[in-house]
């Protein structure tokens, strides 16, 4: 027998807090999806004046360390890396997506996706963390547990609750 698609009815709290982990996915995918579309417009463009115009922008100067390797970074960019760019983060954003749409469906699929999805970045957010702790990597390590814990709760918490793993079964003919 197969599980079911969809959770049969979830509290009023765990359908908020699913739904409030779909935002952030979809709010995530939009990120992601405007960065692949700067990249499209970084194409066949100097990329190195668009940086240092940014920072003039911004009023940094050139002489800081990190604008230096803003620059470098800017001037190492070729239109082919910016198409790479463009498809992975399109990919990306489309996941995230689908993600956010199945957990406002309540879809167990999408529970499976964000739980799969999370724990791969746990490895790369431990390694960002050990390179330096910043409240910013903290607090996304910590908020992708957070967002992993729960998917495991759900994940955990319908499986128990599927026919499958029921103690007793009714018998067809009971009535009850």
């Amino acid at each position: 027998m197969a599980l079911p698609a969809r959770k049969n009815v979830l509290p009023t709290t765990q359908r908020r807090i699913l739904r409030l982990v779909a935002i952030f996915e979809f709010l995530k995918g939009i990120f992601v999806l405007l960065v692949g579309l700067s990249a499209i417009l970084l194409v066949h463009k100097d990329a190195w004046v668009l940086a240092e115009s940014l920072l003039a922008l911004l009023h940094i100067s050139t002489d800081r360390h990190w604008a230096q390797l803003f620059l470098d970074f800017a001037d190492d960019i070729t239109d082919a890396r910016l198409w790479t760019a463009a498809q992975l983060a399109f990919a990306y954003s489309a996941l995230r997506f689908t993600e956010a749409y199945g957990l406002w469906k309540q879809r167990t699929w999408a529970e499976w996706v964000a739980f799969g999805s999370g724990t791969l970045l746990i490895p790369l957010e431990i390694r960002e963390l050990l390179r330096g702790v910043t409240l910013l990597r903290s607090a996304v390590l910590v908020g992708n547990l957070v967002v992993v814990g729960y998917m495991l709760y759900l994940l955990r918490a319908g499986r128990l609750a599927s026919p499958l793993h029921a103690d007793i079964e009714p018998s067809a003919g009971s009535g009850e």
